[in-house]
């Protein structure tokens, strides 16, 4: 048996039930289900005294296959973009019904087609394609891994000699990791000056450079590069800035004393020696 549905000045009065029946699912975007039911609803409520005409249903068919067509091709097209996926990093973001956001960051290791709708493989969980909200180059990923030092700026006092610490240091992770660090201080022209390991000690991310290393220096500013290594063997030169003050101490007056005594023996034992060899020529004259 046919629905009818009252006619008010050329207006269909559907009921509130039979809205509340043909109530689809909140989404965004109008589907070729939809389309249909609008058509079929269309047909079902027309103004009997003026039907819509043939024509008009052959152009609303043909807008309805025109549109599950592009339907198709877009579900094509995404599956095809899931399966590029295999083997790549990504990021998923799931929400719960309670709001809550989960991250979940991980390799695909396959795409899978469920009533079609594509999902990729996590660590052996599944996960909806539309949940994907980053996908992270190989190359960028590694260079996360690999051994890094944050950008500071470093102070040496040689009025105020101090050991120096570096801070922030990571050594890697995920197979990328140093074992140990060497480093060079270079200066404005790059000339490097290679420290002792000796001289270094590194506990917890932070470096600590014995005050030692910084006496020879003048007054400037300075570079502190890091080589570490890694299998990668990371190199910074970049990220960390010395800034030496103040008047490196020259020789010490000890030193200076020490030289003049040993020049004043050695002239006065050059004088001995002349000496002697005038005696020596003397007794053989007399002779």
């Amino acid at each position: 048996m046919a629905t009818t549905a009252p006619v008010v000045n050329g207006q269909v009065q559907i009921s509130e039930s039979s809205q509340q029946t043909k109530e689809r699912k909140t989404n965004d975007s109008l589907g070729k289900e939809d389309f249909l039911l609008l058509l079929v609803t269309q047909m079902q409520y027309q103004d009997p005294l003026e039907p819509t005409s043939n024509t008009e249903y052959v152009a609303q068919l043909a807008q309805f296959s025109e549109l599950e067509q592009m339907e198709n091709l877009n579900s094509t097209t995404v599956n095809t973009s899931a399966y590029s996926l295999v083997g790549k990093d990504v990021k998923v973001e799931q929400k719960s019904s309670t709001g809550q956001v989960t991250e979940v960051q991980g390799t695909v290791d396959y795409v899978t087609i469920q009533n079609n709708k594509a999902y990729v493989s996590i660590d052996g969980n599944l996960y909806s394609y539309d949940d994907i909200t980053e996908v992270i180059d190989s190359s960028y990923l590694i260079s996360q891994y690999l051994p890094k030092v944050a950008a500071q700026t470093v102070t040496y006092k040689h009025h105020d000699p101090q050991d120096v610490q570096v801070t922030g240091i990571s050594l890697g992770s995920h197979g990328y990791e140093a074992s140990s660090m060497g480093i060079g201080i270079m200066d404005a022209n790059g000339n490097t000056t290679k420290v002792d390991k000796s001289k270094l000690s590194y506990k917890d991310g932070t470096l600590t450079i014995d005050k030692s290393a910084f006496e020879g220096l003048d007054a400037g500013t300075y570079t502190i590069g890091f080589v570490f290594d890694d299998s990668n063997s990371t190199v910074d030169v970049s990220n960390v800035t010395l800034v030496v003050k103040g008047i490196k101490k020259e020789a010490s007056t000890d030193d200076s004393k020490t030289d003049t005594d040993t020049d004043t023996d050695s002239s006065d034992s050059d004088k001995t020696d002349s000496a002697t060899d005038s005696s020596t020529d003397t007794t053989e004259k007399t002779e």
